[in-house]
């Protein structure tokens, strides 16, 4: 039997928009859901055209992203074993992305205009949770493919 993949523990959960007169209703996350671990904070982070924010990793915090405006890719790579795994998510691709602690991650801006990222954390930010590294520490394709 192989080694678990930490990318693998990735959740992709695809989102409902109710399209209602005078503008959408996007959901998200419900307390019952499986992928809720608790509530730290809610913070959104814009990115964007092409611009790449890399590479952080949470030690203790479990992230759940949304992307309610654009589109943005995300690059996660298991640091035991180095296996890279990509996702996109926004307009046209509205899921929730709940990703556990221990996996380094970057992400693209991938529309011209505002790219915004909505991230429910199941604890508040703290600074001395986080990894960081320079975004040369890994070499990766940052196309779409």
């Amino acid at each position: 039997m192989g080694s678990v993949v930490l990318v693998d523990k990735i959740k992709v959960t695809p989102l409902s928009t109710i399209s209602v007169k005078g503008g959408d209703v996007q959901h998200i996350l419900k307390k019952d859901s499986g992928n809720f671990h608790g509530f730290g904070e809610a913070y959104f982070s814009s990115i964007e055209f092409n611009s790449i924010k890399a590479w952080k990793k949470h030690r203790q915090m479990t992230l759940n992203l949304v992307a309610p405006v654009g589109n943005i890719l995300f690059i996660f790579i298991d640091p035991s074993n180095g296996y890279i795994r990509k996702e996109i998510i926004g307009e046209g691709n509205y899921k929730l992305l709940t990703v556990p602690p221990g996996i380094w991650f970057g992400f693209k801006g991938l529309k011209a205009g505002k790219n915004l990222l909505l991230n429910l954390a199941n604890i508040a930010h703290d600074p001395e949770e986080i990894d960081r590294v320079d975004i040369d520490e890994f070499k990766v394709d940052w196309t779409e493919k």
